[in-house]
């Protein structure tokens, strides 16, 4: 991946919504994006955050950013709310 954040600021891997349930039960298609991502890489300066955890982020205050099929977000630290 060529996206090196700066500071204390996160990229992260925005998933995909599920279309299907473990037990098989297919989902409409969802009205509003998901507000979690998992963590690709991190700043000099993030501290509470790690390459691998899921975060729920505000919506909002990001960057949207897609490469290689992929879709990333850049969000700063303290705009992400939790780690799952």
């Amino acid at each position: 991946m060529g996206l090196k954040p700066l500071k204390d600021r996160i990229v992260a891997v925005v998933e995909k919504p599920l279309e299907k349930t473990k037990s098989g039960i297919l989902l409409g298609e969802a009205k509003e994006k998901p507000a979690y991502a998992v963590v690709e890489s991190v700043g000099p300066e993030v501290k509470a955050v790690k390459k691998g955890d899921k975060i729920v982020y505000k919506e909002y205050s990001t960057t949207e950013i897609k490469l290689e099929d992929k879709d990333y977000i850049i969000v700063k630290e303290e705009d992400v709310l939790a780690t799952l």
